[in-house]
Order: structure tokens, then C-alpha cells, then sequence
């Protein structure tokens, strides 16, 4: 029996039954394994996998799955188009995006659950600076930069705004109206919370930051520059 909680203008049915989007491209070496991962952390779920037109056999792997949603994108969109997908099939009461290279351990959805459980927020974010994380240099500078620029521009405290992480109520996230195809999503996520003045909720997270692979660069963190400016005025 789910206990019913009216706090404020938050309501919640405990305990919270989430929804894993997992955005893929061309991941068949971890796909298997980061699935196997999510399943096995100790809360009530669905699975969601957006492959973003992979090319390397991960939908020959994806279709042998059961029991997970799959959307299939017939060419390659980028991380936000695939988030935006997998947003359309969501049934549970709060979404949190998995990326599918193991940089992040499903684990942590535990930790993450209990203030929104306690009725203390519908917004918490994974932060891997507060956990020491074991970053990328370049990747460190990067989101050190971003979220100092994120808190000048909405007085707030944030740690990790780049975090993959975020865990928020399915119906917020929607009223975001999301229009991010690429990894500029992140900032746009962050700044519609801050501009709606919700309360964001940090805990620390283990990170191992991966050598290979990555398929972040130089370009989308001066995208995402811009679209941390944009999103403070564009309403």
C-alpha cells in the first residue's frame, strides 16, 4: 500500500517508482552490463532505451532484452533528442537519465530517492565533486567553470551542474517543454529548475570518469556556455 504525502505544493505516493532513461550510441561493449546494473538496484522501476541510430551491433543486443522500453532512432539525434524520446513513454512518478559508458554507478539511486521519500524536494541532483569523483582534468575544468557560471547567473549553490544525475518529477521535467538535442540539455534542465525557483537537493556520488570514448567535447562546452545565457532570458 503506497502512503499518500501532501506537503506543500509537493504530493507523493511513497515509495517513488522511478523511471531509468538510457540514452545509447554505440555502446554494445557496456550495454549489456549497465542494464544488468539498473535492474539490480533495490527500487521499483521501468527502463527505457533510446539508441540513438548505433552502428556497432548495440540494437542486435538490445532486441535479445526483456522486460525494458526500446526506442530506436533512425539517425543520430544526440543525448537530449534521445532524453526527449525516452521522456514520451515515462510512467513513473520521477525520471533519472543513465548514461550507458559505466561512469556512474546505478547504486547510487538509494541515496538519491531519500529526500524526495522524506517530501523535502521533487529535484535532486547527483553531485560527484561532493563525492570526489575521479575526473578528467579537462573534464573537472570544464564542469568547474560551468557551474560557477550556472551560480552567477541564478544565485544559486549548486556543486555539479553537469551531473548526469538529476533526478526530477515526471511532471516537472515535462512542463520544461525540453528543446536540447545535444549535450546542452544539462544546462537547459538546470537553468528551467533555478528560473522556477525549485529546490535542488545535492548528494554526493561515486564518479570514475572513462578515458575512452567520450563523446563530450571542446565544442559542446562552449554550447553549453551559450545556452546557460540564453536560458537566463529566453523564456
Amino acid at each position: 500500500m503506497l502512503l499518500a504525502l501532501q506537503l506543500g505544493k509537493y504530493s507523493y505516493n511513497l515509495p517513488v517508482r522511478i523511471s531509468v532513461i538510457i540514452p545509447v550510441f554505440n555502446e554494445k561493449n557496456h550495454i549489456t552490463e549497465i542494464i544488468e546494473a539498473v535492474e539490480a538496484v533495490p527500487l521499483e522501476k521501468e527502463i527505457i532505451v533510446v539508441d540513438d541510430c548505433s552502428s556497432d551491433g548495440t540494437r542486435n543486443i538490445l532486441a535479445s532484452r526483456k522486460g525494458i522500453k526500446t526506442i530506436l532512432h533512425d539517425r543520430n539525434l544526440g543525448k537530449g533528442a534521445a532524453i526527449r524520446s525516452g521522456l514520451s513513454l515515462v510512467a513513473g512518478d520521477y525520471v533519472i537519465i543513465q548514461d550507458a559508458d559505466l561512469e556512474y554507478s546505478p547504486q547510487e539511486y538509494v541515496k538519491l530517492v531519500k529526500p524526495i521519500e522524506k517530501g523535502a524536494t521533487r529535484v535532486v541532483y547527483g553531485s560527484r565533486i561532493l563525492g570526489k569523483g575521479d575526473f578528467l582534468k579537462s573534464s573537472y575544468v570544464a564542469n568547474r567553470v560551468l557551474t560557477l557560471l550556472t551560480n552567477l547567473l541564478f544565485h544559486s549553490h549548486l556543486t555539479d551542474m553537469e551531473t548526469c544525475y538529476k533526478l526530477l518529477e515526471t511532471k516537472l521535467l515535462r512542463s520544461f517543454n525540453l528543446t536540447s538535442s545535444r549535450f546542452e540539455i544539462e544546462p537547459e534542465i538546470t537553468c528551467k529548475i533555478l528560473r522556477g525557483r525549485e529546490h535542488i537537493v545535492e548528494i554526493p556520488i561515486s564518479y570514475k570518469g572513462r578515458t575512452k570514448g567520450k563523446k563530450i567535447g571542446p565544442k559542446d562546452g562552449i554550447q553549453a556556455i551559450w545556452n546557460l545565457l540564453k536560458w537566463k532570458w529566453v523564456r
